[in-house]
């Protein structure tokens, strides 16, 4: 985290600013679309996204680290002491972990429910004994709680210009449509995990199961069902896409050229795969660098166009020019 950062947002105590600071390194080194786009929000609000990602990064890790050779007990043993790390520091005690410090400050600021937290934990908890999902209504229970919880958490901090029960759902299908994306971009991996997120049901559809994804893995062959049926997993998630759409310009102006960036970014990583002939059985896609700085840049300048109209009283915006995302 950037003292520019911590002092917009206020964050004085030295304990808090260290917590936050890990979050932001947590991002920088895991997210590089959500990086880079958070850097397009003020910077007083970057520090609450940093800790929101931060702290689904550290669940994650438990769960999907394949370097820790650590059984499934062990795993399950640690989710457990997060969640009640957790709901200590929620109810206003003193984590143990400053990722966890960080995300209970973040959720008090803004007044994010506590349940959204245990809900993502939940899904956490599924990804270690759940290996595969029968059909999309059964994938979206899973990301409640994985994906569209983000979306919801990351509302109040980005800002809305509507009523809340009106913009949330739409930032639900975008917590939603980006992990979707993570699920065509990254079959391969998953595959490693023991896991095969895309339904079954679509998978059938074309003629493909668990053992040919698997055979296509370990060979490193190609087979056209398998296309086909990333082919309709990536319609699917265009259309979790088209269904989130309308909820960027429910949010507040300033925040709308991040959330617009991040979608351009993660709608591209479906053309990168489509580039690559669906081969994500075999490697990840990933949109090109100078794509990436290209968005970017049209993102600086709508943040430019948006701070130049913003009301003279909003001190969040009061005095931060636009900084290049590096």
């Amino acid at each position: 985290m950037t003292r520019r950062e911590l002092d917009a947002a206020r964050i004085t105590d030295p304990t808090q600013r260290a917590a936050f600071t890990q979050c932001r390194r947590l991002n920088a080194r895991h997210g590089k679309t959500y990086f880079l786009a958070t850097r397009l929000l003020p910077p007083s609000r970057r520090p609450a996204v940093h800790a929101l990602y931060g702290f689904a990064r550290l669940a994650d890790d438990i769960v999907d680290d394949l370097r820790a050779p650590t059984s499934t007990e062990h795993r399950a043993q640690q989710l457990q002491r997060l969640s009640q790390d957790v709901r200590t520091a929620m109810d206003g005690g003193p984590g143990r972990h400053p990722v966890v410090n960080a995300v209970a400050h973040t959720a008090h600021r803004y007044h994010i429910p506590h349940h959204y937290f245990d809900d993502f934990l939940a899904s956490m908890r599924a990804d270690l004994t759940v290996t595969d999902y029968s059909t999309f209504d059964a994938l979206r229970s899973y990301m409640h709680g994985s994906a569209a919880v983000i979306g919801l958490q990351m509302l109040p901090v980005l800002g809305h210009v509507t009523p809340r029960e009106e913009a949330a759902p739409h930032a639900a299908a975008l917590g939603e449509a980006f992990q979707l994306t993570n699920f065509v971009r990254d079959v391969g991996e998953d595959l490693d995990r023991d896991r095969v997120y895309l339904p079954a049901d679509l998978l059938a559809a074309y003629g493909v199961d668990r053992d040919l994804l698997q055979w296509s893995r370990r060979t490193g062959r190609r087979d056209p069902r398998i296309t086909r049926a990333l082919q309709a997993a990536t319609e699917l998630t265009r259309t979790v896409y088209t269904k989130a759409a309308p909820g960027i310009e429910m949010l507040d102006p300033v925040s709308r050229p991040c959330v617009r960036t991040a979608c351009v970014l993660y709608g591209e990583i479906l053309d990168a795969v489509a580039r690559d002939g669906y081969a994500s059985v075999h490697h990840r896609s990933s949109v090109r660098p100078l794509r990436r700085a290209a968005v970017a840049a049209a993102g600086l300048a709508a943040i430019s166009k948006a701070r130049l109209t913003a009301p003279a009283n909003r001190p969040d915006l009061a005095g931060q020019a636009c900084e290049e995302p590096r």
